[in-house]
């Protein structure tokens, strides 16, 4: 499995562990939603994407932007049975991809410890290289809007929107507030709050083949608390196995 597909199946998991046990979203603001994307494709041009993550589907429309990169069902909008669009995925070049999937997955963290009031006041705005059926690459800019869902701290709907880059920022990735504009870069300091500094301190040991007795000397606490971190490491990151939990906080920069 390459790294991309491994970058890919963690976001996802993310994604999909989210508890929506109390959300009260229906059908009425769902139906609102899907307008105001394809209002995005018929006004900007726009490749829209709207993700509903409780039902795991996708909405699709297609603006001008999408004929000239090639894609089918150009009009209307298509329904996805997945949060995951390939057909528009394919066409990004995979070095950006890569990067793609790792400023979502800091978007998506940055954006829940916001309070949920908040969570709908910021969007990721990120520079792409995408491909038409001639083979010319586009540079694209790429925006991720997530609304929270209604009664529960879960992350609804992402909608990702693509349309030729028109103006240019310093860095690959940006946060934009849209209350006032504020714009910061969005980097590795992003991923430093996904782990807390014990955690953090731990995984370092982890990742140098300590033994969790070795770690407990190591760091003057007990057995039992290492235990509880490494648990609480694998919950955050959303892994299975110390292991895969060395290789994406590698990947984020974290050890």
């Amino acid at each position: 499995m390459s790294d991309d597909d491994k970058l890919f199946r963690r976001l996802d998991r993310e994604l999909s562990a989210q508890d929506f046990g109390g959300s009260t979203a229906g059908s009425e603001s769902l139906d609102t939603y899907r307008q105001a994307a394809r209002g995005y494709a018929l006004i900007e041009g726009a490749i829209a994407v709207l993700s509903d993550m409780t039902t795991g589907r996708s909405y699709v429309s297609h603006g001008s932007f999408g004929r000239t990169l090639g894609l089918a069902h150009s009009d209307g909008e298509m329904t996805v049975p997945s949060i995951w669009e390939d057909e528009i995925l394919r066409l990004i070049h995979p070095d950006d991809l890569h990067a793609k999937y790792l400023d979502e997955l800091r978007f998506f963290h940055h954006v829940r410890r916001l309070p949920r009031a908040q969570r709908a006041n910021s969007f990721l705005a990120d520079k792409l290289r995408m491909r038409d059926t001639s083979g010319r690459w586009h540079t694209a800019l790429h925006r991720l809007h997530y609304v929270p869902a209604p009664g529960c701290n879960g992350l609804w709907l992402a909608l990702c929107l693509y349309t030729p880059l028109t103006f240019d920022f310093t860095g690959t990735a940006i946060v934009v507030e849209t209350a006032d504009g504020n714009i910061t870069s969005l980097g590795t300091g992003h991923d430093n709050l996904i782990l807390s500094q014990r955690e953090r301190q731990v995984l370092r040991l982890i990742d140098r083949g300590m033994t969790s007795k070795d770690i407990a000397g190591c760091l003057s606490i007990s057995l039992n608390t290492v235990s509880r971190h490494r648990a609480s490491i694998l919950a955050r990151l959303r892994v299975g196995n110390s292991v895969e939990a060395c290789r994406i906080a590698r990947e984020l920069g974290l050890v």
